[in-house]
């Protein structure tokens, strides 16, 4: 059996490498959520997990050696997301072409998030009857869903919802990342508070 020449297999497998970081990439903008190791290995040709994930891993270090805006993070259950960093989120929000939801849904859609599964009737006590409006939009956006239990109407959210903010699928999981977001959004109010009034 010949060995390959070092000289000669050296570069066309840097270029492989580099092209399929790329594709991953490009995966990750074009979709805008957090794609699993099975969809972007099926983007590269491969099906070897491991191998997908190392790439991935790669392109994620390759942002945080830019620190510029946009990061690349792993979440806890073996998905990656190409997302803009919170401190610029909301200096350039205003510009986003539609924002998916305003305040009033977006605060039901939280309160829904992080006690799911959750009765409908508490969640329009909690929220009051705007909330229904809400709950309407939520649902026609595909962001919760609505089951029938007995008299009750049970609500969740939907693997969309974990995707389009970046969140995991497992509940327990979500609701600790959403419990840490909004304890950063209070710990930033406060800031910002204490500093106007200085």
């Amino acid at each position: 059996m010949r060995k390959p020449s070092k000289e000669g297999n050296e570069e066309p497998k840097e270029d492989d490498v580099r092209r399929k970081v790329s594709l991953i990439e490009a995966a990750l903008y074009v979709a805008g959520r957090p794609l699993d190791l099975k969809t972007l290995g099926s983007i590269i040709g491969s099906r070897s997990k491991r191998k997908t994930r190392e790439l991935a891993r790669m392109l994620m270090k390759e942002y945080q050696k830019r620190n510029s805006s946009l990061e690349v993070l792993e979440l806890e259950d073996q998905r990656f997301v190409l997302q803009l960093k919170a401190d610029y989120a909301s200096k350039v929000r205003r510009l986003a072409v539609k924002p998916l939801l305003t305040d009033g849904p977006l605060r039901t859609l939280a309160y829904i998030a992080y006690r799911q599964p959750v009765s409908q009737k508490q969640v329009i006590s909690a929220r009051g009857t705007h909330a229904y409006k809400h709950i309407k939009q939520l649902l026609e956006k595909g962001l919760i869903e609505r089951k029938q239990s007995g008299r009750n109407k049970i609500l969740r959210t939907t693997e969309y919802f974990a995707d389009y903010f970046g969140l995991s699928h497992n509940p327990a999981v979500m609701k600790r990342q959403i419990a840490k977001i909004l304890s950063g959004i209070e710990n930033k109010r406060k800031n910002d508070k204490a500093e106007k009034n200085e």
